[in-house]
């Protein structure tokens, strides 16, 4: 009897499904079927690929009140909010069907009259996908669709929090026509899939998304079989409000990216930057409207933030407020948490901090949850300096009125994602990727196929 992974619902604590985890021989098998199902898969039509993907995107479509509320269910962000991400998630898969026939190849103007010089695209191999479980549903279309529509054959690693909507979303892909070769879910230990697949000489990609740590470890085990890597990292994402800049805007804005998913995801503001002169009233403006935010079980009405995913997330959350407020932060609102050890339920109301210095650990640690600490500055400069202090790279946010000062902004932030008065750039038809230790690679936009294709040319002799 293979070994059991219960899932629990973080909002109540109720087991949700038991699934059998594989062993690592089990991937190695999974991998092998990956391996010979890209043989035919990777030699099917663009249009045949394309049709089966679309096919796979009006299931999700149809389908997408029963994902949201499994996500819901397995993750605990609120209903309304999982709803955004079925259909986000599917966005990708229409969007990589219609590249799937824009893998172009070219000629080029050979030396001599003698020869022709050909270029082609191909897949790049069986792929092996490690998905976060912030997003279970999204992460997972984001690397399947360019994967599958160039060609590559695609085994997915979800996180143990929540494998269920992997599986979901696999069951609707065969449903479409998929092959299930072509497509495969292994569930288990995360350390010990992650190094059959880095040791593997078949899988010749892995793309991955969480912490820059472990994508440290995934790219050196890789190295002895010279993999193609897409990682999508660590972030810090510090969010400026200049003097000038729209105050209802920016709260407003402020509140879309800090608050979503309880502030668990990679993009979400961790360091408000805020001009001096207007300090006091954006903290004013978005302490009132944070506090106005009801915290509960995602699938009741009403509820606008569910439940920290575990302890060790909530330890961290609550281990930053505390430091920040022993250091001489002063709490606007909120600051205060539900903590049911035995069920494994976790809540944090959204907080928000002033008095915050560069001495406290929320200002140099990706925070993972509901809590937006404000440092002001008085010179732009001042606040650049500030936002690019870290070793992470992958999106930031400001709101100012003046082009000039915008435009000057934008070009000194060292990040790959870049929100100017706009709290929620992500959209698939852009490329999303951070810099610096947030990661290698784009996923979306015409970007997004590329790391799943080699190129390849040919001298033709005449």
């Amino acid at each position: 009897m293979p070994e059991q992974l219960t899932v629990y619902n973080p909002a109540t604590g109720e087991a949700i499904e038991s699934i059998p985890q594989q062993t690592a021989e089990d991937v190695e098998k999974a991998i092998e079927r990956s391996h010979k199902a890209f043989q035919s898969w990777s030699k099917t039509s663009a249009g045949e690929r394309a049709s089966l993907l679309k096919k796979w995107y009006e299931l999700i479509v149809e389908n997408k009140e029963e994902l949201a509320e499994l996500i819901t269910k397995e993750n605990g962000k609120p209903y309304e909010e999982a709803v955004g991400e079925v259909l986000y998630g599917a966005g990708y898969i229409e969007w990589f069907a219609e590249e799937a026939k824009r893998i172009y190849g070219r000629t080029v103007p050979a030396p001599t009259t003698g020869k022709r010089i050909v270029v082609t695209r191909q897949a790049v191999g069986p792929v092996a996908a490690i998905t976060p479980w912030n997003f279970p549903n999204a992460m997972i279309t984001r690397k399947a669709a360019p994967a599958l529509a160039a060609g590559c054959t695609f085994i997915i690693k979800p996180a143990e929090d929540t494998p269920l909507s992997a599986y979901a979303l696999a069951r609707l892909a065969f449903e479409a026509g998929i092959p299930e070769d072509v497509l495969q879910v292994v569930i288990g230990d995360g350390a010990e899939i992650g190094n059959v697949f880095t040791s593997s000489p078949k899988i010749r990609k892995i793309t991955f998304t969480g912490s820059t740590p472990v994508g440290k470890i995934l790219m050196k085990n890789s190295a002895d079989t010279v993999k193609h890597m897409s990682m999508e990292l660590g972030g810090h994402a510090p969010l400026i409000v200049d003097e000038d800049a729209d105050l209802d805007l920016a709260v407003a804005q402020t509140m879309a990216s800090k608050f979503r998913n309880a502030g668990q995801t990679c993009v979400c503001a961790n360091r408000l930057i805020v001009h001096e002169s207007v300090k006091d009233e954006f903290a004013k403006k978005l302490s009132e409207e944070a506090a106005k935010l009801k915290v509960g079980n995602g699938l009741e009405k009403g509820v606008n933030v569910g439940p920290v995913i575990n302890k060790k997330g909530f330890d961290k959350i609550v281990g930053q407020i505390n430091d920040a407020v022993e250091k001489g932060a002063k709490v606007l609102t909120g600051g205060t948490y539900d903590q049911n050890d035995e069920k494994g339920c976790y809540f944090v109301t959204p907080t928000v901090l002033s008095n915050v210095d560069t001495s406290m650990n929320i200002m140099h640690e990706e925070t993972f949850g509901p809590v937006a600490p404000i440092v002001t500055f008085s010179d732009i400069d001042e606040a650049i300096k500030l936002a690019n202090d870290t070793p992470f790279g992958l999106a930031a946010y400001f709101f100012t009125e003046n082009y000039r000062r915008g435009i000057y902004i934008s070009e000194q932030l060292e990040y790959g994602i870049i929100g100017w008065n706009d709290g929620g750039p992500s959209a698939v038809q852009a490329p999303f990727g951070g810099m610096k230790e947030s990661g290698i690679g784009r996923e979306g936009g015409t970007e997004g196929i590329e790391p799943y294709l080699e190129t390849k040319y040919m001298s033709i002799g005449l």
